[in-house]
């Protein structure tokens, strides 16, 4: 007698309850070695792709198997026609389904891959940054209201050090240290856990002392990212910078600064803790104003081997007008 096996039929996990599951691990890591703004953006990812199944699929929630390469680039499309969102946008929220499909699909989740054969480009516009002329500007403005001058004074040790937010929120007296007469911060990136140095240049060291404690742990206080982030431009443009500047744009001042002062890109690489100098390149790109300085210069020196070439061959053809010329743009000296 042949016995049937009953086999119960394979329940296959949705999308959302695994985007869901993925977030809440994420969250547990923020803190330690995650970020609270990343963790807010896979929240708003999960929203656009509840909202987009709601909308072109008509459920609640999909099997994690519906997922195809057409699902995703119709998910794209539907991003930039019916959310309004542009390109680096459009990028970001790909790229946070991707990784929880991915990482599905890595504990076996989901066999295949949908994202194997999916591109969208990032479209990265030119980073915004201060000029060292604006940063002197935010600098030396007086504020009448202590928030603004403490919101200016976060943005600007920011980008004499080039830590990111996190890493100031975390910043602790443990970190800073004295070697060889000079005061150092040794820390780890909190988004990457990549370790980084820098030295305290003489405007950060002074707002550490501005706001440091004698009793505590931490350098600074009433740190919220949010707080911090809408006053920012309010306090831009009081001082006469109108710039579309984010808080992470000091980052991208300190970059810049540095490329400018002729620092190596590897060493910019280090002390903003990146994984891969391609990263760094992408902040540090090449300001007008360091072009327009490197033409200068090759314009000077070209001017100087060709009047050099001249005087040769004029010295070569015609010795005595040489002499003559020579003598009289002496006497002119």
């Amino acid at each position: 007698m042949i016995m049937k096996q009953s086999r119960k039929k394979e329940k296959v996990p949705t999308l959302l309850k695994v985007f869901d599951a993925d977030n809440e691990q994420f969250y547990q890591r923020v803190g330690t070695d995650r970020s609270r703004h990343t963790y807010n953006i896979k929240v708003r990812a999960r929203e656009y792709v509840a909202d987009y199944i709601q909308a072109e699929v008509h459920q609640a929630d999909v099997p994690l198997n519906y997922l195809t390469l057409e699902f995703i680039q119709r998910f794209s499309v539907y991003l930039s026609v019916r959310r309004g969102l542009h390109g680096g946008t459009i990028w970001l929220n790909c790229m946070m389904l991707k990784g929880v499909v991915i990482r599905a699909h890595k504990r076996g989740i989901v066999r295949t891959n949908p994202f194997a054969e999916f591109h969208v480009a990032k479209n990265i516009r030119e980073r915004q940054y201060l000029t060292e002329e604006e940063l002197h500007q935010l600098m030396s403005y007086h504020f009448a209201d202590s928030r603004q001058t403490y919101t200016r004074d976060l943005f600007v040790f920011s980008a004499f050090t080039g830590m990111s937010f996190v890493d100031i929120y975390h910043l602790r007296r443990s970190d800073i240290q004295c070697i060889d007469g000079n005061v150092w911060i040794i820390a780890s990136r909190q988004k990457t856990g990549i370790p980084f140095k820098v030295r305290l240049l003489k405007q950060s060291l002074a707002i550490i002392r501005k706001y440091a404690a004698d009793n505590k742990e931490s350098i600074f206080d009433r740190l919220k990212y949010h707080a911090i982030a809408k006053r920012l431009p309010v306090v831009l443009r009081e001082c006469g910078i109108e710039k579309p500047v984010t808080f992470h744009c000091a980052r991208h001042t300190f970059a810049i600064m540095a490329m400018n002062q002729g620092m190596p890109i590897e060493s910019i690489s280090h002390i903003l803790g990146h994984s891969n100098i391609k990263t760094t390149q992408i902040y540090a790109r090449i300001t007008m104003k360091k072009l327009d300085s490197d033409f200068v210069r090759l314009e000077k020196r070209l001017d100087s081997a060709l009047d050099d070439m001249k005087r040769k061959r004029l010295r070569k053809k015609h010795p005595f007008l040489y002499f003559f010329i020579s003598r009289l743009l002496a006497k002119g000296a």
